[in-house]
Order: structure tokens, then sequence, then C-alpha cells
């Protein structure tokens, strides 16, 4: 009897080919949306009741929309955080975006000679130009900056020479959880920590020195600060050390300014590849999609006996770049180098945004959204740089605050995101708020119908 009533329980799961006809049609890959449904139907089967057809066909249609959700897609950002490591870090130039389009479509010359016709260099055109916007002698490129670091300390942490010197306050964690420490550990180098996370001066390196040593690392701090009872040997006396040691000097400076950035916000002055190279440091690295404004890289800049040995590194094969990557930071970089990156480069056109430009295009969403039951206001705001940099500078900016009429604040925001172009808000002073530095104004037409959108479906 209790096999019969299993049997008939089992019975009452659904086929997979009668959800297939119930949802309809998916824009999702039909091997996608299979697998979704065998899953659930699977799971069904040691529930303890069997649920109703419609509601075994609404758990599935939900579980499609949460992968659909996952896909990458684009969103507009209402944070005000410029260089959003979760929405993407810094979006492109439209130049940059044209290049992708046409090397990606096309054949190209990546490795190849068109003078001589054979092979040729990988991105000799775009190390030439960044080693000219560094103000070094050579440059080269990786696929983030925690891998140049990487490839850095195998190669002059290695034989007998593997200790690398670091001073305890600049053992900083980046993004997503990862610490400096675990990174230099994992390229088999040995840290040699020094001084106090607070006070470290010249002579705690000094006393460092062994023969195992075989480079001194400083690491900017980009993403916090600290003030009160501090100390840090310079640049320069670190430079000075290292050529009395004969090693190499390098500095991790992360966020990668190229321009003054005091110039472009009222923001605090991050230093440059130019500036620290000056300064006595052999090589600099730094990321190549924060405030350069480029794709996800690792720029290598300094020495050029130092950047060729690199290059020869067995290991430099399996952190290089592709065709598209290449192409996008050799784009950014000419910007850079002619001049048009404040006009063209949306990182630094939104740092250094007007505010007037800002209030006028706020008070005219406020306008579009008059009729619908919401109150719109417009607001003052303080942006932020991102992206662990400046960690000490906001920048006055413009809000749009929205207060619906019968919805709750985050179900409101919930809604917004699941809108057709998701729109990424925050709550605060009893307010969803966007922030107009971080939306560009082609997308405030989209801002608007995504407000429209939600509020028709409350």
């Amino acid at each position: 009897m209790g096999e019969k009533l299993e049997q008939a329980r089992l019975r009452g799961i659904p086929s997979v080919e009668k959800v297939l006809q119930a949802l309809g049609a998916m824009d999702l890959p039909r091997p996608a949306v299979l697998a979704i449904i065998r899953r659930e139907l699977v799971a069904l089967r040691s529930a303890q009741e069997i649920p109703s057809f419609d509601n075994v066909v609404g758990a599935i249609r939900a579980a499609i929309e949460n992968l659909r959700r996952a896909r990458i897609q684009p969103v507009i950002n209402g944070t005000g955080i410029v260089v959003h490591t979760n929405l993407g870090r810094s979006p492109l130039a439209d130049s940059v975006i044209e290049t992708l389009a046409s090397i990606g479509a096309n054949y190209n010359n990546l490795e190849f000679d068109l003078g001589s016709g054979s092979r040729g260099g990988r991105a000799a055109y775009l190390e030439n130009n960044l080693a000219l916007l560094c103000g070094a002698e050579a440059a080269t490129v990786t696929n983030n900056c925690a891998a140049a670091l990487v490839l850095m300390l195998r190669h002059f942490c290695s034989g007998k020479r593997k200790e690398v010197i670091i001073s305890r306050g600049e053992l900083v964690q980046i993004g997503g959880g990862f610490r400096i420490p675990e990174v230099l550990e994992a390229s088999g180098a040995r840290l040699r920590e020094v001084g106090a996370t607070n006070k470290t001066g010249v002579e705690d390196y000094r006393r460092a020195f062994t023969e195992k040593t075989g480079m001194i690392l400083k690491v900017h701090r980009s993403n916090f600060f600290m003030g009160g009872f501090v100390e840090s040997a310079s640049t320069e006396e670190l430079g000075n050390l290292a050529r009395e040691h004969g090693i190499v000097f390098v500095e991790d400076l992360g966020s990668g300014a190229v321009l003054d950035t005091e110039k472009l916000a009222k923001i605090e002055h991050e230093p440059t590849a130019a500036e620290v190279l000056v300064r006595g440091v052999d090589l600099v690295c730094f990321s190549g999609d924060k405030l350069l404004g480029g794709p996800q890289a690792g720029i290598i800049a300094g020495n050029a006996k130092h950047v060729a040995a690199l290059k020869k590194e067995p290991f430099f094969r399996a952190l290089r770049c592709d065709k598209l990557i290449l192409s996008a930071l050799q784009t950014t970089v000419d910007l850079y180098l002619s001049g048009r990156a404040a006009e063209q480069v949306p990182t630094v056109t939104m740092l250094a945004m007007d505010l007037g430009a800002l209030e006028d295009r706020a008070r005219k969403i406020v306008e579009a959204l008059t009729e619908l039951p919401v109150k719109a206001e417009v607001a003052r705001g303080q942006a932020q740089v991102g992206g662990g940099t400046l960690p000490q500078s906001t920048i006055e900016s413009v809000v749009l605050t929205l207060h619906p009429k019968g919805i709750a604040l985050a179900k409101f925001s919930d809604r917004m995101r699941e809108a057709s172009t998701p729109v990424i808000g925050y709550i605060a002073e009893n307010r969803y708020r966007l922030d107009l530095r971080t939306i560009f104004p082609r997308q405030d037409a989209m801002l608007i119908s995504a407000v429209r959108e939600v509020l028709a479906g409350r």
C-alpha cells in the first residue's frame, strides 16, 4: 500500500516537456533552462508533499530568473562611487569600444610584424606609449596588478635571495578579501616584516638586510589612511638603500593615477608612476581599470633591463593579456598622450563633472516624474572615487531623492534592481537616492523608464 501511495505521489511530478510548454519562450539557452527544470524536478522527489503544478512552474521560473540576473549586463550606477569594483570598475571610452569592435571582428597583427612580414613582438606599440605616459624607460602589461606583483616577486626573490622587505604598516587587504601577505607568499617569496603598524623608518629596513634579501617593496596606502603618531621611510631613502645593496626597489601604487587628481576635483593628490620613478623606484605597478580608466590590467613600468628580464620569465606567459585587453588599453593610453582623456575617458570626466550640469539634469528628471506616485527632489550629496582609491576624499555631487507612495523603500530598491535596465541606488535619510555623478546623461531616459516600470508594477 505504501509503495502504491509513493508511486502516486511521484506521478504528481510534472514532466520536463510539460513544464517547458508552460514556461513559454525563454531568452536563455535551452540547455541552461533544461538543466534548471531537471534539477528542480529531481528535488521534488524528496519533498514531503508535491506542490501544485502552478507552484512548481513558478518556482522554476524564479530559478531561471535568478540565473538570468547573473549574466553580466549593463546597469545604471546611482551609488556615487565612480570606480565601483562590484559594478565593473571603470567604464570604457567610446573610442575604446570602437577599437574592441574592430579588433574583435577581424584578424589583427597581435604578434605579426607588418614591415618584415614575419612574427613580431606582442604589444610593442602599447609598451612604448605606456613607458612615455609613465615617464619610464620601459613598460609591460599583465592581466591585473596582483599578477604584476607576483611576477616581480617570482623573478627578483628567487634562489638564495628569497626575502622581500616590507613595512608592517603596508600589509594591507585588497579587494575580494585578499591580503598583500597572501599574494606575496603565493609567489614563493618570504616576507621580512619591519617596523610597527604606525611607524617604520629607513633604519628598520637597513637592519633587516641579509644575504637572503632580494627586494624592497613599498605598498601605497591607496585604500586607507593613517593619521596621528605615524612615520614612513621616504621613497628616496628606500631607493638609496636598495642601490647600496644592489637589489630592486618596487612600489605598488594600486590606483594608477597618471593625471594630477587634485586638478580634476577637490580631492587629495594621488602619486603618479612618473613621480615615484623619479624619486628612486626601480619598478612601479598599478591597475589599468581604476584611475587610469581602462580595462583590467596590471601595468609595470620602470628600468628597461628589469622589464626585459620580467618579459623573459616563463611565468609571464600565464599572466599576459589577450588582444582585446591590449587593444583597449592601447586606445586608452593614446587618449592620455593626445590630451583627450579629460573629455573622453569616463572615469576622468565623471570626477571633473560640473555641479551645475548635474543639477540641470536632476531637475529635468524630477519634471519627467511629476505625474507619477513618487515624491522626487534634487539635493546635494557626496560622491566617492572608490576602487580602493583616495580614501580621504569625497566629491560634492547632486542626488535625486525619491520617496515612492504605496511601496516600502526597501522593496522599491529591490524592484529598481530588477528593472529591465537594473538601477543600483541606496537608501539614506528615509529616501531612495541616486547620485547623478555616476549616471551617464545617455542613461537619464532609461532611469525615468525604470522608475515608471517599477511604480506601474507596485
